[in-house]
């Protein structure tokens, strides 16, 4: 290999790149906006809420609950005097969670032992599953820290103060203590955007090379196909490797989303991953005829392999064979390093088996697209 051929073909790759304004506006516009759309738009975030409270007790250790869940700014509590105005609410619409006090629920604060332990009943639409189980979550650590401030004696009566720890309220989460979901959709959003836009450019941008004759015409020079092979690939994977930069800068400055981890570790993987999805372009591209074929084979092949390999799904709620399938997916393992970075700060030691999958695959598709290359040759 020679590696001035080489600096040859990624000049003229880069400046075939840069002189097209489109592919740039592309390049630059849809990963920032897509973060934007999924950290703002799509996030499950509980924030402002609707929710229903049906308080059947009446009293000061009800109503102080209820205070408290407004002043959180979570939910926006609408209080229903029956029990069927609250579950008619439900089912129109207008409320997503709801919250039933007891009437027994002061008594039970104040003697736990005799009466029972206290607790309340939440009530929320399947249908919004993502959201409900963290509306779910919120209330139970919000229930949580009413009984700790009752416990402390935050305005509450001497009995009260001494039996509050027996709110039954059973809540644990780790890594996402407020339940956030816009890191879980940050971290996500790349995989999305380097799994579908790098290959979507790369595969257009080659086979319009090849309508035009200038593909053909690198074949017949004496550069070999891994020059041509890198000359394409490495250009395109620098913007990419800035995409994921800005991508990083903006979350942190604008959604207040920075990752855990090492920033400069996050760089690095996704700018390998890059490779590889610009790899599974080459191969799409030698494939498709025109470029309308190969807008339909990625969007074929790019959009059901990230919907599967847990971007907004998770993967351990699908059917079985799905789940065996999806670690066939380089997106699944990119995702779950992306997320593992962002929200628990893992490093290259405990990422190792999912760094070493994604290594495979990037060996395995550079190697086919390279074959493909040499057979068109």
């Amino acid at each position: 290999m020679s590696w001035r051929r080489l600096r040859t073909l990624m000049r003229r790759e880069a400046q075939a790149t840069l002189r097209d304004p489109f592919t740039m506006a592309i390049l630059i516009a849809v990963p920032l906006a897509a973060l934007m759309v999924f950290g703002f738009v799509l996030s499950t975030e509980v924030k402002h809420l609707a929710l229903g409270v049906h308080d059947a007790s009446g009293t000061s250790a009800s109503r102080r609950l209820v205070g408290e869940l407004a002043a959180q700014g979570a939910f926006e509590p609408r209080p229903y005097a029956t029990r069927a105005e609250l579950d008619h609410a439900l089912v129109s619409g207008s409320i997503s969670v709801a919250i039933v006090i007891p009437p027994d629920f002061d008594r039970r604060m104040e003697a736990p032992t005799r009466n029972g332990r206290p607790a309340v009943q939440v009530i929320y639409d399947g249908g919004e599953a993502v959201l409900a189980g963290n509306a779910e979550g919120y209330l139970r650590s919000l229930v949580a820290a009413t009984a700790a401030d009752l416990d402390r004696g935050d305005g509450a009566s001497p009995r009260q103060r001494r039996s509050a720890g027996g709110v039954e309220v059973v809540t644990r989460s780790v890594f996402n203590p407020r339940l956030d979901g816009k890191p879980f959709m940050v971290a996500g959003t790349f995989g999305f955007v380097l799994s579908f836009l790098t290959v979507l450019i790369t595969a257009v941008s080659i086979v319009n090379e090849k309508l035009c004759g200038t593909f053909e015409q690198l074949q017949v020079t004496p550069a070999t196909s891994l020059e041509i092979l890198l000359g394409k690939i490495l250009p395109l994977g620098a913007v990419f490797a800035f995409d994921v930069v800005l991508m990083a800068l903006a979350a942190g400055f604008v959604l207040g989303v920075w990752p855990v981890g090492s920033m400069p570790f996050f760089v690095t993987v996704s700018a390998f991953y890059v490779l590889v999805s610009l790899a599974l372009g080459l191969i799409i591209s030698a494939t498709s005829s025109t470029a309308a074929e190969a807008v339909q084979k990625t969007v074929l092949l790019s959009i059901p392999l990230v919907q599967l390999s847990g971007f907004a799904f998770p993967i351990r709620n699908m059917p079985r064979p799905v789940q065996w399938a999806s670690e066939f997916f380089p997106a699944t393992h990119y995702i779950r390093i992306s997320r593992a970075i962002y929200l628990r700060g893992e490093g290259p030691v405990a990422l190792l088996p999912e760094l070493a999958l994604l290594l495979l695959f990037g060996v395995l598709l550079m190697a086919f697209a390279l074959r493909r290359i040499e057979q068109r040759g």
